[in-house]
């Protein structure tokens, strides 16, 4: 067990509080780096969808978990990343270009969203956020002479420094980790920061940072377009991933499943996005092994326990039915939702902080250690 004293300031902004952690992640590092060695091209793949997805999560998360300003409209700035690249590869723009365009315009379009959202709070910043993805996503299909409307486009493979790079490569992989991981580094420092210790003052009390002289306007703005423009970019690696992008794949859902990932990650970690990003991308294989080999293996336990033959066909074809039926896989992200709300607010990383603070304590460990105490001053009740 390891108790940390902080002496000064410099102890509080330090990116790793202690040695461990430089060995922790640098051997998760390597790990990560030697993984196209010696894992599949399906499993790299997904490793692929999870660094895109916990880049969006990241993003995210500077809006949601550290400003505090809802959104449902992520899917709109990763379709307008996606688009921009797209775009942009007809005329031979090289990758690094709009590669940074797209972040760029992302990020302009996120401020642009933020100012009308300064006077929204709450459950009217969320319809603010689905009416401006609803918005884009009829643009994407109207806008024909540009995004070639519900056709949809074809994204070219990468050319990176004149060698091409192959959607299913370990070049890729190591791109999309690479910016990954400076996203993680670069928000861990924002967060540091005068800028980022502004945005958790508007998250906790917008009246108390107004009180301290914050230009909570600003930030907010600032927040938004931060936000959009990580997501911009992880949306360019989403369409080299896809290699044909389309209107309807950047849909309500999607951003709900952005929300999915910092909810079941962890709301206030950076370690959560990642978490979540690796449960979301766990869902598809386990409905692939729910509607193909599940109602065998049921079918099968019914025989063992005694069941006929005819009684053991007639449970598999109705796991078959149940697996196969429109509309499981938002039924499992509600009962997900509701179940990590009611029993772990804090996400997957929550749980791994109390799981090793029960060793570090034992056995002194109170199950009160992380329970909050929900006291607030009257100017606070009406925020």
């Amino acid at each position: 067990m390891r108790f940390l004293f902080k002496t000064d300031y410099e102890d509080d902004i330090r990116l790793f509080p202690h040695s461990g952690y430089v060995y922790s992640y640098g051997l998760l590092l390597a790990v990560l780096l030697i993984a196209p060695y010696v894992l599949s091209s399906y499993l790299m793949s997904q490793l692929v969808f999870v660094c895109i997805y916990a880049t969006v999560g990241v993003g995210l998360l500077i809006l949601t978990g550290f400003t505090g300003q809802a959104s449902l409209g992520h899917a709109a700035f990763l379709a307008i990343g996606a688009y921009t690249a797209a775009y942009l590869q007809q005329f031979n723009v090289p990758f690094p270009v709009y590669f940074l365009a797209a972040g760029l315009l992302t990020g302009v379009v996120g401020a642009l969203v933020g100012f009308p959202a300064l006077r929204l709070q709450g459950i009217y910043l969320v319809i603010a956020t689905i009416s401006f993805a609803f918005i884009v996503e009829e643009i994407m299909a109207r806008w024909e002479s540009v995004t070639n409307g519900n056709e949809g486009m074809r994204v070219k493979t990468m050319q990176l420094f004149g060698t091409t790079v192959s959607r299913d490569g370990p070049t890729f992989y190591y791109l999309c980790l690479a910016v990954l991981v400076l996203t993680i580094v670069g928000t861990l420092n924002l967060l540091r920061s005068p800028t980022g210790r502004a945005f958790v003052a508007i998250r906790d009390s917008e009246t108390a940072a107004r009180s301290m002289g914050i230009n909570v306007a600003l930030y907010k703005v600032k927040s938004f377009a931060i936000s959009a423009a990580i997501t911009g970019f992880a949306g360019v690696l989403f369409a080299h991933k896809l290699s044909f992008i389309s209107p309807e794949m950047f849909t309500l859902q999607l951003s709900i499943e952005f929300i999915i990932v910092i909810l079941i990650g962890g709301t206030f970690s950076l370690h959560g996005a990642v978490l979540g990003a690796i449960f979301l991308v766990m869902i598809d294989p386990f409905l692939t092994y729910l509607k193909d080999d599940m109602p065998g293996v049921i079918a099968g336990a019914a025989a063992t326990l005694g069941a006929g033959a005819e009684r053991a066909g007639h449970i598999q074809d109705a796991v078959a039915a149940f697996a196969s039926a429109n509309g499981l896989k938002g039924a499992i992200y509600g009962i997900i939702i509701v179940v990590f709300v009611l029993f772990e607010p804090l996400g997957l990383y929550g749980r791994w902080l109390k799981i090793k603070l029960f060793f570090q304590l034992f056995p002194l460990y109170k199950r009160a250690t992380f329970k909050r105490q929900k006291i607030y001053v009257k100017s606070e009740r009406n925020r």
